[in-house]
């Protein structure tokens, strides 16, 4: 074996062992966010992007057909639904609860 390439092996591999403790060690964080706690929210989906309940003449997942829909709803972290805005929601903010939406402003 030439001197270069018996210096390159050690090399390789204290790279290829940083590399692997490296995503290792990032697989918990993805396993946590996961697991996080999670509720529904209700009137923050856009149109297509609620993750279920749509109302009547719906199926589940993405077939709100307006956006804020309050009938629909969308997961987000758990504490978080009250403080996310939604143009339909009496109070403005996401429901943990499906509500009746307030009457649009015709313009």
């Amino acid at each position: 074996m030439s001197t270069r390439f018996q210096s390159a092996v050690p090399a390789l591999a204290l790279a290829a062992a940083l590399g692997s403790a490296l995503a290792m060690g990032a697989a918990p964080a993805s396993a946590a966010e996961k697991g996080a706690a999670q509720e529904k929210c209700f009137g923050i989906a856009l149109a297509g992007k609620n993750d279920c309940a749509a109302g009547p003449g719906t199926t589940c997942a993405g077939t709100s057909k307006v956006d804020h829909q309050a009938n629909s709803w969308k997961f987000v972290p758990a504490g978080t639904c009250t403080t996310t805005p939604s143009k339909t929601s009496p109070s403005g903010f996401g429901q943990l609860a499906e509500f009746k939406a307030k009457p649009s402003k015709a313009g």
